[in-house]
C-alpha cells in the first residue's frame, strides 16, 4: 500500500507540473461528436411517436425480465428475455446465467444496450457521416457501461476478491499505476508481457541480410530454403502504420518464412519509424524511396527486372499507385501485383470514417505541426477502438480488476509496437484518399510530377480480403476488381484484418471463400462463391507461381555490411 500510494503521488506530480508549464488542454470535444448528438437529437424530437414506441418497447421487454427473475427465484425455469451476440466474451462465466441476480443484471444491461442502439439507428433525416458518428460513439458508451467493466457487478471479479482478500485489487491498482507511468500520465494499457520478446531472437528470425537501405526504408533479402528458386523476386511492402513484422511474427506463423520455403526469392521493405527530421515525407518520397527504390536494389542483387509484388494494407496503396505511374512512365518491372486488404476507392472506408472530418483533419494536423509528425500511440488508440471490448475493455478487467499479469501474445506485442506518421504523408492520404477519395479518380492525384489513374494498371492482381475487417471492409476492396484493367482474382477470408492474413495452412483456422465471376456488386460475388476450408495462402501460391514457373538456382543474400535481418529501422519504438 505504501508502494502505491508513493506511487499514485509522483505521478499526481508529474501531471500537476506539466499543467503549470503550459500543456496545452484537450479542447472540451476533441473528438466532435457533440454537435452529431445534438443534430440526432433534433431528428428524434421531431418524431416522438417512434421515440415512444420505442421506449415503450423497453420496457414491455424490462417487465418480462423482472417477472421471469421473480419467477427463476421461486425455482420455475424460465427462457432468457435476451442473449449476448455469439462470440461475445464478457458474459462466459457461468455465474452470469447460474446466478439469479447476475442473470437479470446481464440480462437488463442488454436490453438496454438494444434499447440505445436501436433508438441512435432509428433517428430519421441524418446524413451519413453525422450517422455513422453517432452510431459508433453510441456503441463505445454501450461497450463501456458493461457490467463485465465494474467490480460490484462482475462475478468472477467478486470471485477472486474473496479468494484472494482484496489482493487482485491492489495488484490492479499496482498495475493501473504503471500504465499512466509507461504513458506519461495518460493511461497506456499493457496488453502482453512485452518482457518475453525480442524483435531479432524470438520474433521476425527469419534469416536474412540487409541489402540496402535508404532515410524511409531498408530492403532485406531472405536466405533461401531450396535449391531451387522461382526466377522472379518477390517484393513485399508493408504498410508503414505498423511494423513489418506482422508478416514474421514465429516461425510457425510467419507469411516470410512459409514465402521462401515456396521458392521465392523474398525482399521486404522494412519502413522507417519516422521522427521530426522526416516530417516533410510526402506520399511521393514514399513511392520514390520504397518500391522504386526497391526495384532498383533487387535488379543490383539479382540481375532481374521482372518481379512480383505484394502490398499489404496502405503498403497495397502504395503498390497501386506505384502501378498507376509507372503505367504512364511505361514500365513494366513490376509483373503481377498482390493486394493484402487494400483499400483504393475509400468512398465507403468502414468505421475509420468517423476520425475523418475537417474538424478532427485540422486537430490531427496542428498536432503534427508541432512535433512533425503523429504520434504512434494516438493510431494505436484509434485502431483499438474498433474493437473496444476486445482490445481495451478485456485489458481493464483481467490487469485492474482480476490483477492478473497480461498474457505473453506475439500479436499483442507487435500491436503495441507502434508508429509514427510523418507530418506531410499523412495529411495527404487523409484528405486526398479518405477524406476526398481522389485516388479513384482519374488523374486526380499527382506523383512525383506524373498524374495517376489506376485504370491504366494492366497486370494480373490477386486481392485477398477478410470478412470481419474492421479497417479495410472487405466491400471496399472487392471495389478494386472494377477498377484495375488487367486479369484480377477475388478472394475473401474468414477471421479480421490481421488473423485473416496471416492465417498459415498447418493451423487448420479460417476459411476463405473464391469466385472466379466478378460481378459489380461484392454481395452477389458472396452469392456464388465457394467457401474452402482453411488457409487461403496455397491458392495465392498456385496463382503466384503460374505467373512464371522459371526457376534458378537459389540466390544467396550478399552481405552489403548493412547487418542482417530484420534490421535495424525496426528496433526504432516509437517511445524512443
Amino acid at each position: 500500500m505504501a508502494d502505491v500510494a508513493e506511487r499514485g503521488q509522483r505521478i499526481v506530480g508529474d501531471f500537476l507540473k506539466r499543467q503549470a508549464e503550459g500543456t496545452p488542454a484537450t479542447g472540451p470535444d476533441p473528438l466532435h461528436i457533440g454537435s452529431a448528438f445534438l443534430d440526432m437529437t433534433a431528428r428524434l424530437m421531431a418524431n416522438p411517436a417512434r421515440l415512444m414506441q420505442a421506449q415503450i418497447g423497453f420496457w414491455q421487454d424490462y417487465l418480462t425480465l423482472w417477472q421471469n427473475t421473480a419467477r427463476r427465484m421461486m425455482g420455475e425455469a424460465t427462457p432468457p428475455v435476451i442473449e449476448e451476440p455469439r462470440g461475445d466474451k464478457r458474459f462466459k462465466d457461468e455465474a452470469w446465467r447460474e446466478n439469479e441476480v447476475f442473470d437479470f443484471i446481464r440480462q437488463s444491461y442488454l436490453l438496454s444496450a438494444r434499447y440505445f442502439t436501436n433508438v441512435v439507428q432509428g433517428a430519421e433525416g441524418l446524413d451519413h457521416k453525422t450517422a455513422q458518428k453517432v452510431d459508433f460513439y453510441t456503441r463505445q458508451f454501450v461497450d463501456a457501461m458493461s457490467p463485465s467493466n465494474f467490480l460490484m457487478t462482475n462475478p468472477e471479479v467478486l470471485r477472486r476478491t474473496a479468494e484472494t482478500g482484496g489482493e487482485n485489487l491492489l495488484k490492479g491498482l499496482s498495475h493501473l499505476l504503471a500504465d499512466l507511468e509507461r504513458g506519461k500520465g495518460n493511461l497506456r494499457i499493457r496488453m502482453t508481457d512485452d518482457s518475453k520478446f525480442k524483435v531479432g531472437e524470438n520474433i521476425a528470425v527469419t534469416p536474412g541480410k540487409v541489402v540496402f537501405r535508404n532515410a524511409l526504408m531498408e530492403l532485406i533479402q531472405y536466405a533461401p530454403a531450396t535449391a531451387q528458386v522461382l526466377k522472379r523476386p518477390l517484393l513485399i511492402l508493408p504498410p508503414w502504420i505498423n511494423k513489418f513484422y506482422i508478416l514474421d511474427l514465429r516461425p510457425k506463423n510467419s507469411f516470410i518464412k512459409w514465402a521462401v520455403e515456396q521458392g521465392h526469392t523474398v525482399f521486404v521493405v522494412s519502413w522507417v519509424n519516422p521522427d521530426e527530421n522526416l516530417a516533410e515525407k510526402g506520399f511521393e518520397d514514399y513511392m520514390r524511396e520504397g518500391p522504386y527504390a526497391a526495384l532498383d536494389a533487387i535488379e543490383a542483387a539479382t540481375g532481374e527486372t521482372s518481379v512480383n509484388a505484394i502490398g499489404y494494407c496502405l503498403g497495397g496503396t502504395l503498390l497501386a499507385c506505384t502501378l498507376a505511374h509507372m503505367a504512364a512512365k511505361k514500365d513494366t518491372r513490376i509483373k503481377s501485383a498482390t493486394y493484402f486488404v487494400t483499400m483504393t476507392d475509400f468512398e465507403e472506408a468502414g468505421e475509420l470514417g468517423v476520425f475523418i472530418d475537417e474538424e478532427q483533419l485540422l486537430g490531427i494536423e496542428e498536432k503534427m505541426s508541432k512535433k512533425g509528425f503523429l504520434e504512434g500511440r494516438e493510431m494505436a488508440t484509434t485502431f483499438n477502438m474498433l474493437r473496444a471490448n476486445d482490445l481495451i475493455w478485456s485489458f481493464v478487467v483481467n490487469n485492474y480488476l482480476l490483477g492478473q499479469e497480461p498474457f505473453p501474445f506475439d500479436l499483442l506485442y507487435w500491436n503495441d509496437d507502434s508508429t509514427r506518421m510523418p507530418a506531410k504523408m499523412h495529411s495527404f492520404y487523409l484528405r486526398r484518399m479518405y477524406q476526398q477519395n481522389d485516388l479513384v479518380k482519374p488523374d486526380a492525384i499527382g506523383l512525383d510530377g506524373v498524374k495517376i489513374d489506376l485504370r491504366r494498371i494492366k497486370v494480373p492482381s490477386y486481392l485477398i480480403s477478410t470478412r470481419e475487417d474492421h479497417i479495410a471492409p472487405w466491400k471496399s476492396t472487392y471495389r478494386g476488381t472494377q477498377i484495375y484493367g488487367g486479369p484480377t482474382r477475388f478472394v475473401l477470408a474468414a477471421s479480421g484484418h490481421i488473423a485473416g492474413v496471416v492465417n498459415p495452412p498447418d493451423s487448420g483456422k479460417y476459411s476463405h471463400w473464391v469466385n472466379t465471376s466478378l460481378p459489380p456488386d461484392p454481395e452477389d460475388w458472396f452469392k456464388g462463391a465457394t467457401e474452402l476450408a482453411g488457409s487461403w495462402w496455397p491458392d495465392w501460391q498456385r496463382w503466384v507461381s503460374a505467373q512464371d514457373k522459371a526457376l534458378v538456382p537459389a540466390r544467396q543474400p550478399a552481405d552489403a555490411g548493412l547487418g542482417d535481418a530484420p534490421g535495424s529501422y525496426v528496433l526504432v519504438m516509437a517511445k524512443d
